[in-house]
């Protein structure tokens, strides 16, 4: 055990912490203290200790062995109660004194209906007759880069070569799903940080973030985009080609549609492999002639002396 202390203490959590608790706070310490990444004195033992307390802690049998018998769980036989240790624990004290003088054989026995067990040959089984101290093989810890990607990329999925490292010595093939969000992470198993002494590597986590788009907006797997209209197409209706990232779609623009209405195209946002893809939001803006040619000025004000339409009205 990691110098007698609790490893609910190392962990920082507390004694009735689930097992997804506890793997978080491993996970905290460890990329804080793995000796790839920090290179303090102290954070190799630091973080021997943190694998250790996970060790015990992440493993359900271990850790109901652990809560019943402390930190002489390794040595006491699978079969012992834990209540019958505990008495036996509380007595050993007065019997030790009682046998201090009978020379190196004498130790104390704790008879229950007949059966006697010796203390001391709890304690003689594992580890040569004495507590384990050796750390045994540290496995390597997970690692995280962000990887960028274009709202085109995200869209279609496929194969694509990253490097990380300001050397550029790490590349890596990562197969990225159609239709990835902002934030998910795509694990490659086994290429984290190494392990010591055999033990297993870490993992490494790409971190998905979707790159500001010219024309896209990306909020989930929906996709939003301008629509640009001439103010007779809004007044009167049309339809209109638009493009996305799947190829051109139309978008049949209803009459009398105002600045800002939003037009939705089901299903032509980001796939989803595990549910319905997202839509796109076609949102309307009226574009007027920065310059009017005469026969164009002309209608334009017979319309605003035929029309008693006020946009500042409220409908």
């Amino acid at each position: 055990m990691a110098d007698g202390r609790d490893f609910y203490e190392i962990l920082g959590v507390p004694r009735n912490a689930s097992q997804e608790e506890i793997q978080r706070a491993y996970r905290k310490l460890a990329r804080a203290y793995h000796p790839d990444i920090n290179s303090a004195p102290v954070a190799e033992d630091r973080f021997k200790e943190i694998s250790e307390a996970y060790n015990v802690l992440s493993d359900p049998a271990t850790r109901r062995r652990y809560d019943a018998f402390g930190p002489d769980f390794r040595q006491v036989p699978e079969d012992v109660d834990p209540d019958a240790w505990r008495r036996s624990r509380a007595g050993a004290g007065a019997g030790r004194a009682r046998t201090a003088g009978a020379g190196a054989g004498g130790g104390f026995r704790y008879g229950a209906e007949g059966v006697d067990f010796d203390i001391e040959d709890l304690f003689g089984g594992l580890f040569g007759g004495r507590p384990g101290r050796g750390w045994g093989a540290i496995p390597g810890a997970d690692q995280e880069a962000e990887l960028p990607l274009t709202v085109e990329e995200v869209y279609r999925g496929g194969r694509k070569p990253v490097t990380i490292g300001a050397d550029g010595q790490g590349t890596f093939e990562v197969n990225i799903p159609p239709g990835v969000t902002d934030g998910q992470r795509i694990r490659l198993a086994g290429q984290g940080g190494r392990g010591s002494d055999g033990a297993r590597a870490g993992d490494l986590y790409f971190i998905v973030r979707i790159l500001p788009h010219p024309v896209y907006r990306v909020q989930g797997r929906d996709l939003y985009a301008e629509l640009r209209l001439a103010p007779w197409e809004a007044a009167l209706g049309t339809s209109v080609a638009m493009d996305t990232p799947g190829g051109e779609a139309k978008v049949k623009v209803p009459p009398g549609t105002s600045c800002g209405r939003r037009l939705r195209l089901r299903g032509r946002g980001l796939p989803n492999p595990r549910g319905k893809p997202g839509d796109l939001l076609a949102e309307a803006k009226i574009m007027v002639p920065p310059d009017l040619p005469p026969m164009e000025r002309e209608l334009f004000e017979q319309l605003a002396a035929a029309s008693d339409f006020d946009p500042r009205r409220r409908q």
